[in-house]
Parts: C-alpha cells; sequence; structure tokens
C-alpha cells in the first residue's frame, strides 16, 4: 500500500481534481519519498480496510483511496485483470448503475523472489488520515504539515513515521533536535451519511470562536486520567484557555458539537455540497467507523443463458462497447477482436455471438426502472441458485470444472441424527466477494431502507469498476429436514420465547443511534426460526470442526441457506461450512475429510453435546431478553456459541442453544428444541 504525502492540508482538502500517483513524482525525475507503507491481504481490504476506512501503521494510521485514484496504478498495465461472475455484476449493477462493467481484483502482484522489485510499481493509494497530530515528547497537536516525514528504507514500511523536529520537551528544556514521534490525535467527527471529518480542536478550546491573541494559535493535548476528567484536555498555548474532550461524548456533548456537517469525503479528497446530518464524536478506532457492503456468490456452473451473459459482460469490458458498436454488423471482425484478447469463443455459434453483441449495444434500464428492480430485491436471491443447485445430485457427476465447483453427495451414516437429512461434501468451490460501498455508524444490512446512505467510492459516484477478491476452498453442506423444520417452525412460533425475541428486536431498532432507523418495519428484517436454528447449529459445528480439521475457528465461514417458502422461491434449510483463500491453489482437504459418514456422526454428537452446555451456566441458557433489553440472542455467549467476525455472517446476533436441544428457561416454560433432548444424543 503506496502512501502520497500532500503538499499541504489545503492541497489535501481542497484540490477535488488531484489524482494520487505514488511513483508519479519519481518517475518524472522528482526526488520524493513516496515510499510503500505496509501492505494487506485481500480479504482485509475487502471487509476491514477498504476505501474510506481508516487502517493503522506502526507509526500513523492511512485510508485507501477512492477508486478514482487507482486509475494510475492500473494504467502501469497493459492489461487490466477482470473477474467475470455475471450473476454477480448483475447484482452490483443493479445497487450503483448501469455504467458499471467489471469486477477487479486488488492491483496486487507476488513476487517471484524475496529481493526482487517485481510488482513494487503496484498497489493502492492512501491518504494520510488524520491528519491532525500529537508530538509524544512535547504534546504539541497540529496539522501534518508541521511535522516531518521519514521513510527511507525500502525494505522496512514499518520504519515510516512522522516526527516533530527540534521538539522542546514537556519542561522545555529537553530539545531534541532529532524529533520526538508524533501519533494521529484520535478523535474525528462523522454522521450518518458516511461523512468524515477532523475534529475542530481549536473552535473546540475556544468554544466556536477565534483565539483572542493569534490567528493560528498553537495546541496541546494533554491526558488527564484524574477525577471525572477521564480523556485528553485540549489547551491554547497564546491565551491558555483549556477544554476536556468528555465534553464532546454522548447526546448532551453533540449538542455542543457544530450543528452542521462538512461533507468531507477524505478517501475522495472531496466534499459534498450539502448534508443535512448532524456530526457526531467518533474515535479513530470506534469499530462503528466503518462497515463494507459486500456481496458474494459461490461460482456455479453456468445455464446457456448465463453463458451468454458472460460473453456480453466480456466483449464490454475487453472490447468496449463502442468498438462492439462499430464493429457489430461484422461477426468476423468481433471474432478477430475477441481472439486478440484471449475471449474463448469455441462452440459459440454465429446466432450466440450475435446475441451477446446485441446484449451489449442494447441501452440500459432507465434509473426508475432500476430504483423498482433494486427495491424488490432480496439477499437471499444471491444464495437461491446455490440452494437449488445443491438439491440436483443428479448434476453432481457432470459438473463443469471451469466453475471451480467439484461436489460429491456423501453417504448418509444410519447412526447420524435424522433431521439431518443429506450430506454433501464440498471438495473444491470458488467464491466471489465484490464491494458495493460502505456506511458509517450503521450496517447496511441492518439499516438499507436508504441506498443513498452508501457513501460512494469515486467523486462522481458512478464507478465503472469495484473491487473483488476471488477465493478457493472447500466445504460441507449440511441440509435438515424440511418438514419437521417446518413443524418445529410453526410450534416455536406460538411461544413466549420468540414473543420475546422478537419484542427485543423491535426495541433494538427503536432505539438505533441511525436517523435512518425510523424508516425501517423491524418485523421484515427478523430472521426466521429456521435461521436462528441453522445460526446456533452452524456456530457449535465450526467450533467442533476447528478441532478436527487443521484449520484455525477464525478461518472457518458460515453461508445459511433458511428462508420459509413463497411465491418466489420454494422453503430452504441448509447451511455451508467453508474454507477459502486467496491464492490459486485454495485449501488442503482437512475440512471436506471430515464429511465422511462416520467422522460426521460423531462430529455432530459431540458439537451438540457441547451446545448443551456452557460455563455460564445457568446465567446462560436461561438468558430471554425483557423489556427493557434489546440484545439479539438468548441463550448463546463467548463461552459456548459466540464466533469470530470472520466466521459469523451476522455478527453473533440471531442465536439461541434452546432452538437446538431443550433447556431450561427462566419460566419453566418448555421450548421445543429441535433436536430433543441432549440425553438422548
Amino acid at each position: 500500500m503506496a502512501d502520497p504525502l500532500p503538499e499541504s492540508v489545503d492541497d489535501m482538502l481542497h484540490d477535488e481534481h488531484e489524482l494520487l500517483d505514488p511513483l508519479g513524482d519519481a518517475e518524472a525525475g522528482v526526488v520524493k519519498n513516496r515510499a510503500k507503507v505496509g501492505s494487506a491481504r485481500p480479504s482485509s481490504l475487502l471487509y476491514t480496510y477498504g476505501p474510506g476506512a481508516i487502517m493503522d501503521l506502526p507509526n500513523f494510521s492511512i485510508m485507501p483511496a477512492g477508486l478514482s485514484d487507482w486509475e494510475p496504478i492500473w494504467k502501469r498495465r497493459d492489461h487490466i485483470p477482470s473477474i467475470f461472475e455475471p450473476r454477480l455484476l448483475k447484482v452490483v449493477r443493479l445497487h450503483l448503475g448501469e455504467q458499471v462493467d467489471a469486477l477487479r481484483p486488488f492491483p496486487w502482484q507476488p513476487k517471484r523472489m524475496g529481493m526482487s522489485n517485481e510488482g513494487s510499481d503496484l498497489g493502492i493509494p492512501a491518504r494520510v488520515f488524520p491528519q491532525w497530530f500529537r508530538c509524544t515528547g512535547c504534546d504539541y497537536l497540529g496539522p501534518l504539515p508541521r511535522f516531518s516525514y521519514a521513510n527511507t528504507h525500502p525494505f522496512r514500511p514499518d520504519l515510516a513515521q512522522f516526527t516533530h523536529k527540534n521538539c522542546p520537551g514537556r519542561g522545555g528544556k529537553s530539545k531534541k533536535k532529532s524529533g520526538s514521534p508524533a501519533v494521529p490525535a484520535q478523535h474525528l467527527l462523522t454522521c450518518a451519511n458516511g461523512h468524515l471529518d477532523e475534529f475542530p480542536y481549536s473552535l473546540w478550546v475556544h468554544r466556536g470562536r477565534k483565539c483572542s491573541k493569534a490567528n493560528l494559535p498553537d495546541l496541546k493535548m494533554r491526558d488527564a486520567n484524574v477525577g471525572k476528567s477521564v480523556g485528553s484536555i485540549i489547551g491554547c498555548v497564546s491565551c491558555g484557555r483549556s477544554r476536556g474532550m468528555a465534553e464532546a461524548q454522548g447526546s448532551v456533548g453533540r449538542e455542543k458539537l457544530p450543528q452542521e456537517c462538512r461533507g468531507r469525503h477524505p478517501h475522495l479528497n472531496a466534499f459534498d455540497n450539502k448534508c443535512d446530518a448532524r456530526p457526531a464524536l467518533i474515535m479513530m478506532g470506534a469499530s462503528n467507523l466503518w462497515f463494507a457492503s459486500t456481496q458474494s456468490i459461490i461460482v456455479m456452473p453456468r445455464t446457456d443463458a448465463e453463458e451468454k451473459e458472460a460473453l456480453a459482460a466480456r466483449l464490454r469490458v475487453e472490447l468496449g462497447v463502442e468498438q462492439v458498436e462499430q464493429f457489430g454488423n461484422q461477426l468476423d471482425v468481433i471474432k478477430a477482436l475477441a481472439g486478440a484478447k484471449n475471449i474463448d469463443l469455441d462452440g459459440l455459434t454465429n446466432a450466440d455471438i450475435a446475441a451477446a453483441v446485441a446484449a451489449v449495444i442494447a441501452p440500459a434500464d432507465s434509473e426508475e426502472e432500476r430504483q423498482e428492480k433494486r427495491a424488490a430485491w432480496d439477499p437471499v436471491d444471491l444464495l437461491v441458485p446455490e440452494w437449488r443447485y445443491l438439491q440436483k445430485p443428479a448434476l453432481f457427476p457432470q459438473q463443469q470444472n471451469s466453475s471451480g465447483l467439484m461436489v460429491t453427495e456423501m453417504r448418509r451414516d444410519p447412526d447420524l441424527h435424522p433431521r439431518i437429512s443429506r450430506i454433501v461434501a464440498v471438495n473444491q468451490m470458488k467464491k466471489v466477494n465484490a464491494v458495493l460501498g460502505f456506511t458509517r455508524l450503521d450496517e447496511m444490512d441492518r439499516v438499507n431502507d436508504l441506498i443513498g446512505r452508501l457513501v460512494k467510492l469515486t467523486r462522481d459516484g458512478k464507478p465503472t469498476w469495484v473491487p473483488a477478491t476471488e477465493d478457493r476452498g472447500e466445504g460441507i453442506f449440511l441440509q435438515l429436514d424440511l418438514d419437521a423444520v417446518a413443524s418445529w417452525e410453526q410450534r416455536l412460533l406460538s411461544t413466549s420465547l420468540w414473543s420475546a425475541h422478537r419484542a427485543a428486536h423491535r426495541r433494538n431498532f427503536e432505539r438505533r443511534f441511525s436517523e435512518t432507523a425510523k424508516n425501517v418495519d423491524p418485523d421484515v428484517r427478523l430472521p426466521a426460526p429456521r435461521y436462528w436454528l441453522l445460526h446456533t447449529l452452524s456456530h457449535a459445528l465450526i467450533r467442533e470442526m476447528a478441532m478436527s480439521s487443521g484449520y484455525g475457528a477464525a478461518s472457518l465461514t458460515e453461508r445459511i441457506y433458511g428462508w420459509a417458502a413463497s411465491p418466489q422461491r420454494e422453503a430452504a434449510a441448509g447451511l455451508l461450512i467453508c474454507t477459502t483463500a486467496s491464492d490459486s491453489e485454495g485449501t488442503l482437504g482437512g475440512l471436506v475429510a471430515l464429511s465422511e459418514p462416520d467422522r460426521l456422526r460423531g462430529l455432530v454428537v459431540s458439537a451438540l453435546r457441547r451446545a448443551a452446555r456452557c460455563s455460564s451456566d445457568p446465567v446462560c441458557a436461561m438468558r430471554t431478553p425483557s423489556d427493557p433489553e434489546d440484545f439479539l440472542h438468548g441463550a448463546a455467549c463467548h463461552c459456548c456459541s459466540f464466533a469470530s467476525e470472520t466466521s459469523c455472517e451476522k455478527a453473533n446476533r440471531f442465536l439461541d442453544r434452546r432452538l437446538l436441544l431443550n433447556l431450561p428457561t427462566a419460566t419453566g416454560e418448555t421450548v421445543p428444541g429441535f433436536f430433543g433432548s441432549p440425553d438422548a444424543l
């Protein structure tokens, strides 16, 4: 990851047309130090440190830039790689617009030799953020240009740091010519519309006015861990005024902050014209500072229609719409151009190619039509094709290896619990993940009533491509008896336990911090009981499989297929536990080996027996939310059911062991556990 440094704060804040090119000055012969300052795995850049997030480096923090700034990096290559997956690209275009024509991997290239410079001209551009620093030697608080930057060792990016030259020290007597290290100031302002800005320290300490002694006063940030003044205290050296940051916290402190948001997007180096949201204080390391909005699919063997969509997508990306329009009536020319781009047309008739050309040049849906389709779209739509394919074992021997999916219907052990109806070993799989954008303060999967809450990835808000990753791995699919699940679900709906969960879910939404939460009907977001059942079972199996598969629990992820029947889709009740890796070889087979009948039977029994007990029982086993509580789980905690963020698709929400097994309740009510009594396992 490369880090360009601005000439001044004004250049950073207001030059909306400046594109970051980390090596641009070096190529022009101008000597500037813009070396790489860190690295991250593709999965980390997708889910944790994407554009707009703050990434902590050893000595300062950076923010990956928006997609507009990635273009100079891509232009270093004659060919820009793309991930062609029509099913996922269609969803991205539905959300972000018809102009999106490609899914691109991150600009990264592995080195063949340890000391090689191969791939050194690739990387993700980033900006230093926050741009206010505090000197660790004298507590001076100031903007970026007041500090010196050093990053001279080409193979030690961890040594890059900012220093306060000629730091006088806290007593003013121990002046350091080499300077003292500086660290980022941790207070920021954000709003529900996803804007992020520096905290106005000078205005804060002077209570909204200018300093009476100086136009640009020097500030100090001191820690005060005494009495009630926990936190930092900002002091003005010129006029002597001071004010604690504790005053800015909470709803009362929010009233003391600026009432208007400036609409700043640091990752885009731009400001929005108007923002009607109220800014709030947020700390640099807060967990709700950045939430990725992503969609992922497991690549399935394509139907004929999907193959034609894939061809149209490749022609659109590789040849461009203008070139396809120009030669659309000359199929021989189209074939020649496709061959030059290594687009495989073998086995396709002229009619197939003409249909793909027509799809490329066909007029896009109007904005109104796209909005209607997006309003009707359900994330479950991405899971339905996968569920349907897994229901057709007759297709498994005819697998198309080009899809990267190889699955095997496994023999079911006769002693396996009868309510587990099928086992499918996923020997090989390919998972594609794409970024739609991000939100702040609230996750999009919980409050997605306003698509405008997605923070844009480019300055104009109309990206032509989005970052994506392509992972390979293995997994195990378990399917529950659909009739048994439907019968159990009807019984559970009438229990007081489910009523308590539904009421807690409503309270959770009503108390949401986000100003957009009032537009959401809580009941339409509450997963059905079968989802709670599958989710809790998945966590129990992940914990058990981690002890036998050779993979850590954080490396195992879940994919839940749990929804009731509707006019649009048939009912589903299954779960896929998988592990994937971003390298081309995939994983080692330790997980899929657990699908052998005897091993799986013992693993399921052991997982259910462990789920029957928790070291926090009876407190955990009897936990039921009641007014005013609004937590979204029942008999589940870190000791028995919670999984890591990388494993759980719902952030450890919607879990309850009482849905798995017959466990005691606080009211004495008998809650029907799907697998019955633990003693009968």
